[in-house]
């Protein structure tokens, strides 16, 4: 049965949701103001399986997550280099021991996830063949189903797509969300027009207890600010579009693109709130870290700072599906630095509970009653 959902947050979770919603024949209406959305501002490695991370339903969602990205480009007609590409991974590790270590670990992981490719330990040489600028003196593991998004590019990709499936996007916020009787809701938005809707699907990121709270739930989801510098070396324009993404020891990642521009993060501020002011002074920590491998950063002028709040849980694991108390409302937060990773699965998943269809995730390990509490049940 077709329905009239409201899709309330556009970043990469929410606009994949509403383009797979809309594709399956609904009315979806998505509600997003971009205003320090997340997926907007970041550039993402789309390589979880050189993670070590220990909790497995993280790394299983990630695994899931890399895997589809081939089929969400497929469906959403997502074809430029510059929103996604597999150019490669290069990590390293800061004893040879460990290295060795994480090559065995991608050896291993690659029997259920053959997306990973090649894997290779890469001598000095090796690596400046495919990316000259990296003067750092040790080897480093390669696997070549890495790949780098442009969070913004990709996520403007995906609402096009929705749009052109007959999808209505508003560019405006949702002030507040009313449960009506029949299991329906209602939507006021900050320019005074209020929708109602048969379904729900709040994917507004650390903004989640903003809605919330006043319906007397207790949420457990934080904001955190990133922040990423932004460079452009025109003479480097015609040479960097194939080179691998560089995940080095110690903070910070190295993210080059087509045309000589680096992306260089992030940040990961769990004290600034929802704060979007460029700060130089929190980068440098992690820019001074990276000498290690580009000795010249120093000297490269910063084109612009790109700032975005994610959101995070106490146990840093994400969360998604219906609320226990009012099963026409779905939630999804908590994704933290992987957003762009997970995101486009978690939407998938979503769409496909909302259609009672199955789901290759296994939804029970991702519940939200663990993060949301309901306190006062006098609006539900």
């Amino acid at each position: 049965m077709n329905m009239t959902i409201i899709v309330v947050g556009g970043g990469i979770v929410g606009s994949t949701t509403a383009f797979y919603l809309q594709k399956t024949g609904h009315k979806v209406t998505l509600i997003d103001k971009q205003t320090g959305q997340a997926s907007k501002a970041a550039a993402g490695i789309i390589s979880p399986w050189l993670s070590q991370r220990r909790n497995q339903n993280w790394y299983q969602l990630a695994r899931l997550g890399a895997a589809f990205y081939p089929t969400l480009l497929k469906d959403t007609g997502t074809v430029h280099a510059s929103a996604y590409q597999q150019v490669g991974t290069l990590l390293y590790k800061k004893k040879h021991t460990l290295l060795d270590k994480l090559t065995d670990l991608a050896h291993t992981r690659k029997q259920t996830a053959k997306e990973i490719g090649e894997i290779a330990q890469l001598s000095v040489t090796d690596i400046q063949e495919i990316f000259p600028l990296i003067q750092h003196s040790s080897e480093a593991l390669f696997v070549s189903g890495g790949a780098r998004v442009d969070g913004s590019k990709l996520v403007a990709s995906i609402q096009q797509a929705f749009c052109q499936l007959g999808g209505q996007y508003l560019e405006d916020c949702a002030e507040k969300i009313t449960p009506l009787p029949n299991s329906k809701w209602q939507v006021q938005l900050e320019t005074g027009p209020v929708l109602t809707s048969q379904q729900l699907v709040l994917t507004v990121g650390a903004w989640l207890p903003q809605l919330l709270t006043p319906l007397g739930y207790q949420v457990d989801v934080h904001p955190q600010k990133g922040q990423l510098a932004v460079y452009q070396l025109d003479k480097y324009q015609a040479n960097t579009a194939s080179w691998p993404v560089i995940m080095p020891y110690g903070e910070g990642d190295i993210i080059p693109f087509s045309n000589g521009r680096f992306l260089i993060g992030a940040t990961h501020e769990n004290d600034q709130g929802f704060d979007l002011t460029p700060s130089l002074k929190k980068l440098e920590p992690m820019l001074t870290n990276l000498t290690q491998w580009l000795p010249d950063l120093p000297t490269w002028p910063i084109q612009t700072i790109q700032v975005g709040t994610r959101a995070f849980t106490s146990d840093y694991l994400p969360f998604f599906g219906p609320l226990s108390s009012h099963d026409t409302c779905y939630v999804a937060s908590g994704l933290g630095s992987s957003g762009l990773t997970t995101g486009p699965i978690i939407a998938k998943t979503l769409a496909d509970m909302i259609n009672h269809q199955p789901t290759v995730v296994p939804v029970e390990n991702y519940t939200p009653d663990p993060y949301i509490q309901q306190l006062n049940s006098s609006h539900i």
